[in-house]
């Protein structure tokens, strides 16, 4: 009598595993089609905004170029004597793994000069390699930064430049 219980317990194993099988490929099927439809239903959504993030840069650098162009010239015109000199980009002198970035324009008394420009450029750049993080730190910091460099102008261009105006200034 023990091997006929044997023997019928023998083919409900087998009935057991194959079910086990047969739902784990089922429950797979829908996965992977329920996957499939999700897909199919968000891909058009992402192809779409990725269009119009495409469409967005191509406005944003045509704002940009107008800008630059109707902006303050690098060398400008008798009628407003404002320059812009070009970025200064630097690091600091301590600590050396800090940089600084400056735009600044110069409004000279009468018409401008490059050549005084380009000195006062160079004059900036190297003032600005010896300045430590400490020393511009803060409102104060980037007040006594302003009167260095308003000073350092003064000199160089002996009273032809009246205002030295900062567009940018960054420390990183």
């Amino acid at each position: 009598m023990a091997e006929t219980e044997f023997a019928e317990g023998q083919p409900k194993k087998k009935s057991a595993l194959v079910m086990t099988i047969a739902g784990l490929a089922i429950l797979t099927l829908l996965g992977a089609a329920g996957g499939w439809v999700v897909g199919r239903l968000v891909a058009p959504n992402i192809k779409g905004a990725e269009q119009e993030e495409q469409a967005k840069k191509a406005k944003d650098e045509a704002a940009q170029k107008k800008e630059g162009e109707a902006g303050l010239p690098h060398i400008s015109t008798e009628a407003n004597n404002v320059v812009q000199l070009e970025p200064i980009t630097s690091n600091l002198a301590y600590p050396s793994e800090n940089w600084v970035r400056l735009e600044v324009a110069l409004l000279f008394n009468g018409p401008p000069d490059v050549k005084i420009a380009e000195d006062i450029h160079q004059d900036i750049l190297a003032y600005v390699r010896t300045v430590s993080l400490q020393q511009i730190e803060g409102p104060r910091g980037f007040e006594y930064l302003k009167d260095d460099i308003q000073e350092r102008v003064d000199l160089r261009a002996q009273g032809r430049v009246s205002k030295v105006m900062f567009r940018t200034f960054v420390v990183e």
